[in-house]
């Protein structure tokens, strides 16, 4: 079967023309090259990008009959100014034929995404979104959050509008099921239950406590339920319940009771009505002040599985229709669609829109605008978020907001952080070594929340190991002390001082505990060791991203930075400190203050006083037969 995100599966024959002329923007040289290119163009659909002197992309666009299509952009002054100055930048065209125009619609979406033209409408949101995931390649199902391709063989829920609403609903879901979530080696590995077996999220499969039958019907009530059977779901709880309680075992009358209580939990949490509903994506489409916002709400089974907001770049002069449109392709790219798309308009292209988005999907979706019940409260919901969140991105004046949302649109995060910690080591030849954690918030540092860890298992002299440990002690005690994450001390975001090799420690311990929502992003100073402003960002997928040097959301993470090195620095001084100034003496049992400063005026030196005799010991000023002999075996035992 051929990638269906791959160009080549629409047979496509490319032509790039071009014309030479001078590399400044000028209309009549860009306009003679388009003319070029119409002299052999066909009328048939396909899809054309146009590049200015250096081959950069600067717009894709679709067309039902490319020769007419194309020939617009020929008649300036009917262009806007926008248009006038991408004509004025182009030098070169390539044009793509296909079969159908939704093949070209579909085909435009891809290139959109591979180019991101300075030109075209732009979903600036393009990451991609997480689902549950119910693996089926072990005997054990695993249960896990899941982001990107969806090679592994198994079952898959979504999408969910972030980690965040994956996280709730996972929490839930091992209340209510106590389902697996850690790895096979993990699992492989267990000789006991862990603490997610203590704390009634895991059945334990590991160690036997539950058989393959009886795993395999827990996993088949999880389907259900996220195929939007709860109801099925919750009577046959209500039934296991109803007989164990007759049957005087109390015990599983009760552990099935708080079963039924994490179901009730998850049906109570949906914040909107969508029963009926079935499987349906709703979008409705705010404008104010230049700015766009689209309102998204994802809706499977009759559940909710959240909403997120969308503000499209690059959509100045574009009509609205045309913008959503373009982002409702754009969004389908990284999503399957459902069989219903909900809009709060329709749109001019809607029904090639369906037909394209069907053809992506392998079955029909319909595209409409609801008229009445509850498909249009839904609707009038979507669009009243939308309108709030526009007014919230507007109002965003702070420097601090917006270098929150831009950290977040950075590192791909959901939404602005709320909490984000900075993680760093520190030693000198292995020695004193401790790991630091600093807080930062959008009111600033937390330094009330800030902590130390002294290096207690790890060899002191690989920082990777370092990591590992700090990472392992930080994150079991969240596990164990907030469970469900209902203090708001779990972080947003994670940065670590350092490049790829602390950033796959720091993975791999997280991957271990069964911690897959927490973002983490490795900081590395850049050739000349930070002082141009080169840092590189590791992400997780492998990527490395770096910012322009005057960016202001680089300055913000030089400081956060800059606070951590500061804060284990200073913690590693104080620790090296009092290293130095610690005494042999003072672990000696009974040497208090005054005996320690009359051994060290009579000796001199605690050396002096591990080398002295018996006899030289019970001459000491202050020092009775007795502490003499204490002393002298303190330092000549065995």
């Amino acid at each position: 079967m051929s990638d269906p995100n791959s160009p080549d599966r629409f047979n496509e024959k490319a032509a790039t023309y071009t014309v030479r002329g001078s590399d400044k923007p000028d209309l009549e040289t860009g306009v003679a090259a388009i003319r070029n290119v119409l002299k052999t163009l066909p009328a048939r659909p396909g899809v054309y990008r146009m590049q200015d002197a250096r081959g950069d992309v600067l717009y894709v666009g679709k067309a039902r009959a490319l020769k007419n299509r194309v020939n617009n952009y020929t008649q300036v002054s009917r262009l806007s100014k926008r248009l006038q100055r991408m004509v004025a930048q182009t030098r070169s065209m390539t044009i793509v034929t296909t079969n159908s125009e939704a093949e070209a619609l579909l085909l435009e979406a891809q290139l959109i995404k591979r180019y991101r033209p300075p030109y075209n409408v732009l979903l600036r949101d393009d990451k991609s979104f997480p689902f549950i995931l119910i693996r089926q390649d072990h005997d054990y199902a695993r249960i896990q959050l899941h982001r990107g391709a969806r090679r592994i063989k198994g079952n898959y829920y979504g999408p969910f509008a972030g980690a965040g609403q994956v996280r709730k609903t996972l929490n839930a879901l091992q209340k209510l099921f106590l389902l697996r979530s850690c790895t096979d080696g993990f699992f492989n590995t267990r000789d006991r239950p862990c603490l997610l077996y203590q704390i009634r999220r895991c059945s334990a499969p590991c160690v036997g406590r539950i058989d393959q039958a009886g795993y395999a019907e827990l996993v088949g009530d999880a389907k259900d339920f996220l195929a939007g059977k709860s109801t099925k779901v919750q009577e046959k709880l209500g039934q296991q319940m109803q007989a164990a309680s007759d049957a005087l075992d109390f015990e599983l009358a009760a552990i099935l009771r708080d079963r039924l209580k994490a179901l009730t939990f998850i049906q109570g949490s949906q914040a909107i009505n969508a029963e009926g509903v079935g499987d349906a994506d709703i979008f409705a489409m705010a404008a104010k002040e230049g700015t766009i916002g689209i309102q998204a709400f994802f809706i499977r089974g009759g559940q909710n599985w959240g909403h997120r907001s969308f503000f499209p770049a690059h959509t100045a002069d574009v009509p609205e229709d045309e913008v959503l449109s373009q982002f409702l392709m754009q969004f389908y790219e990284e999503v399957p669609p459902p069989k219903s798309v909900l809009l709060d308009r329709d749109l001019p292209e809607g029904a090639l829109l369906a037909e394209a988005l069907g053809e992506r999907a392998g079955f029909k979706v319909a595209i409409s605008q609801p008229q009445r019940g509850s498909r249009r409260r839904l609707i009038e919901q979507a669009s009243r978020n939308a309108v709030e969140a526009l007014d919230r991105r507007l109002a965003e004046s702070t420097t601090q907001a917006k270098l929150l949302r831009e950290v977040a649109d950075l590192f791909e995060l959901p939404e602005p952080p709320d909490r984000i910690e900075v993680y760093d080591n520190s030693h000198i030849q292995g020695t004193n070594a401790l790991g630091a954690m600093i807080v930062a918030g959008p009111e600033g540092f937390r330094k009330g929340q800030y902590r130390k860890f002294n290096i207690k298992k790890a060899s002191t002299d690989d920082d990777f190991a370092m990591m590992r440990e700090v990472f392992e002690r930080r994150f079991s005690r969240a596990q164990a002390e907030d469970p469900d994450r209902e203090k708001g001390d779990w972080p947003d975001l994670v940065l670590v001082d350092g490049g790829r090799g602390q950033l796959n420690a720091v993975l791999g311990v997280l991957e271990d505990l069964g911690i897959e929502d927490v973002p983490v992003v490795g900081v590395a100073k850049g050739p000349h060791h930070g002082r141009e402003g080169r840092e590189i960002f590791h992400m997780p997928d492998g990527r490395e991203l770096t910012l322009p040097v005057n960016a202001p959301v680089l300055f913000y993470l030089q400081r956060l930075r800059d606070e951590v090195h500061r804060f284990v620095i200073g913690a590693h001084r104080d620790k090296r400190t009092k290293a130095i100034a610690k005494s042999p003496l003072d672990d000696i049992p009974g040497i208090g203050p005054a005996r320690k400063k009359a051994l060290l005026m009579h000796f001199g030196t605690a050396k002096a006083v591990r080398a002295a005799s018996l006899d030289d010991l019970r001459r000491a000023p202050g020092v009775s037969k007795a502490m003499a002999q204490s002393i002298h075996d303190y330092f000549h035992a065995g």
